[in-house]
């Protein structure tokens, strides 16, 4: 039997990150470890905190009758009381344990929200470049993605927003600290969103949903990242624990709604209602125990900035410009004079891993994950020189 023509469509252009990553896994097994510098995907390699495994360990060894049983679908009410406080002093308001949903991961979390707000045809809008997973999860549940270039230096372009809303946009959905610049979105920029979406809302009778996709939050160097939920009132927060604990497999997050939102009961029952159907059922159980005991815990950023330091220079040294990274874990780097596609393909033969800026709706530029060890970056200067010398 065939398969889906949606899926078989997908996958011609299948994820560039994941594509890059497996190309990455072939090298290496051809030429050694030591002898590829895999920049491709955000694979956190920074083991979590020593309290992680403090806590797993004492969960592990207790015998609970039920620790392992089904729950409400929306988590253990007391790890979404715990949450609650958690995201509650992030985000400058107070919760309830009732306004957070535990999820399978962000991915997890923002296919649920979509899932319970999208009619067909309805529409998100993104700022490009953008995750490209988003056009899948948005078409996931029958919406259609509407691209806004962001400015130059890669903040918002409210007034490009503006021009996209329509009587079918049913959410903005924004990422920031942002995969793949790195870029953290002031405070003001979003007020100006907040103003742009509230009007839009008051003269159209229908308020767009702000959903934050928000796993690096934890990751910012010199910048804190704003509140959202206490800056509009219809707004959605979605994170996880996959980078700030380095936890990506064992997909843990949270959805988290504000208790100003319209209808609000009937969002949130919305929400449990869609982790059920999907599939989800519930959040790793284990998992939630765990992270409950760690809202203060994080891994040591400071070895993310020492990386982006020393990755910069292997840059500079290079001639390759990028746009600064205020959070997270990437570069994004302007291609020098030519095609992004064929300049990752150039930067194979010299055994250096990159995803084009295509694989996130921008041609022209490329991304280098720096969550690899700092010798790795530093070992890759000569090749990064050697490839530009010959481009």
């Amino acid at each position: 039997m065939p398969i889906a023509d949606s899926i078989r469509a997908a996958l011609g252009s299948a994820s560039l990150i994941r594509k890059m990553f497996e190309e990455g896994n072939q090298l290496k097994k051809q030429y050694g470890p030591d002898q590829v510098f895999d920049f491709s995907i955000g694979n956190p390699d920074i083991e979590p905190p020593p309290a992680f495994h403090r806590v797993f360990t004492k969960l592990a060894k207790e015998d609970k009758k039920g620790s392992h049983g089904y729950m409400p679908n929306a988590g253990y009410p007391e790890v979404r009381d715990t949450l609650a406080e958690k995201v509650a002093r992030e985000q400058g308001l107070t919760l309830e344990g009732s306004h957070v949903i535990m999820a399978a991961g962000a991915a997890g979390g923002l296919n649920v929200v979509l899932k319970a707000i999208l009619n067909p045809e309805d529409e998100v809008i993104v700022s490009r470049p953008y995750f490209m997973e988003y056009q899948a999860y948005v078409s996931n549940h029958g919406g259609r993605l509407r691209e806004v270039d962001a400015l130059p230096d890669f903040n918002l372009n409210i007034r490009g927003i503006q021009d996209q809303l329509s009587e079918k946009t049913a959410a903005v959905l924004i990422n920031s600290p942002h995969n793949p610049t790195g870029r953290i979105y002031p405070a003001a920029t979003i007020a100006a969103l907040s103003e742009v979406l509230q009007s839009w809302g008051q003269a159209s009778g229908r308020l767009p949903y702000l959903i934050a996709d928000e796993p690096y939050r934890e990751i910012a160097y010199t910048t804190q990242v704003p509140p959202i939920l206490s800056a509009y009132s219809e707004s959605v927060v979605v994170n996880s624990y996959s980078k700030s604990l380095s936890l990506p497999g064992e997909r843990i997050g949270y959805i988290a709604v504000s208790p100003r939102i319209q209808d609000k009961e009937a969002l949130l029952n919305a929400l449990i209602y869609t982790t059920r159907i999907l599939g989800f059922v519930n959040a790793p159980a284990l998992m939630q125990r765990i992270v409950a005991e760690l809202t203060f815990a994080r891994v040591d950023v400071s070895v993310y900035a020492r990386r982006r330091d020393a990755f910069k220079q292997v840059l500079d040294a290079a001639g390759i410009t990028y746009a600064e990274p205020e959070g997270a874990f990437y570069l994004f780097c302007r291609v020098p004079k030519g095609d992004d596609q064929a300049f990752v393909n150039h930067l194979k033969q010299y055994r250096i891993l990159g995803v084009p800026g295509s694989g996130f709706g921008t041609p022209g530029w490329i991304r280098f994950a720096y969550c690899v060890e700092e010798k790795r970056i530093l070992a890759s200067a000569s090749a990064f020189k050697q490839a530009m010398e010959t481009w």
